[in-house]
């Protein structure tokens, strides 16, 4: 079953990058969000002087399956009818405010990413980690801390995940890589270079390919087998640490995460527990050797 809302979030981050007449029509809807919902392809159309086709080619270019599936995401963002005011840090800030807006800005980020993680792409990515002999994630900067994040996750429940932030030891990896292994490029705008060329050595090695982007076509996800998005919310003038970003990658990974701990309940239980026994034997014996330790 596809998300409800972020109908309205898809056309203002694609608009831009259509063509002429789909573009004439997403700022129809845009402007018009209320009257565009009762409308058909037809009426659409007929609204904005281009045609049926031109509709159905916008929903396809924003990765939708057709005008209802627009329309009932646009209803949830009216009826959702949340206002996103991202409000930047200011000099001298008190740090109740500063906890507020960081706050605010946040729960945006996770609930656009949650909207935008389409459950087909989602089934599929699970399909393929679950059958995967190898998983490598492969993100630099920011981006390599959601891919370590990821390694630990999966390590965890005895999953064969391995990071890397190193575009060589990637590199060396993939090359090694088959059909039965599983590659996820990791990048904010899409558009990082390194990861890329990983994703795209990792296809001519049979390797299936996942990519976890914000919203929209781009260079990393024109590689991908597999396209997860993120929320493409703004990032306040402190950008420390790609802030929402990194979040939106965060949640993203802990959604996939546990939708592959769900489909293997019992086994993922047992891992756990005795990777807790195993780090809680190593904590007991630093108290022991502690208490020996005389002052």
């Amino acid at each position: 079953m596809s998300r409800t809302n972020a109908g309205i979030f898809m056309l203002k981050e694609m608009k831009d990058k259509l063509p002429p007449s789909e573009r004439k029509i997403a700022e129809f809807i845009l402007k018009q969000p209320q009257d565009a919902i009762s409308m058909t392809a037809a009426g659409l159309g007929k609204a904005t002087k281009t045609s049926s086709a031109a509709v159905i080619r916008m929903c396809k270019s924003l990765n939708i399956s057709g005008i209802q599936e627009l329309k009932i995401r646009i209803a949830g963002d009216l009826q959702r009818n949340i206002k996103v005011d991202l409000r930047d840090i200011e000099p001298n800030e008190p740090c109740t405010s500063t906890i507020e807006k960081m706050t605010s800005h946040s729960l945006q980020t996770i609930r656009e990413t949650a909207d935008l993680l389409h459950s087909d792409e989602l089934e599929k990515a699970v399909e393929a980690l679950l059958m995967a002999k190898g998983i490598h994630f492969f993100g630099v900067g920011a981006s390599s801390i959601a891919a370590m994040d990821a390694q630990q996750k999966f390590l965890r429940i005895n999953r064969p995940a391995r990071a890397f932030g190193d575009l060589h030891m990637c590199a060396t990896v993939v090359a090694n890589a088959n059909e039965s292994d599983v590659v996820v490029g990791i990048s904010f705008s899409g558009e990082t270079y390194e990861v890329a060329k990983v994703l795209q050595l990792a296809k001519e090695k049979g390797a299936t390919t996942i990519s976890l982007t914000k919203y929209g076509s781009s260079l990393v996800s024109n590689h991908a087998d597999i396209c997860l998005y993120t929320s493409n919310s703004k990032e306040a003038t402190f950008r420390s640490g790609a802030t929402s970003s990194r979040l939106a990658q965060l949640h993203a990974i802990d959604i996939l995460f546990m939708c592959v701990a769900s489909r293997t309940y019992d086994e993922t239980v047992t891992y756990l527990d005795t990777t807790r026994e195993a780090i809680g034997s190593l904590f007991d014996e630093s108290l022991k050797r502690g208490k020996k330790v005389k002052v």
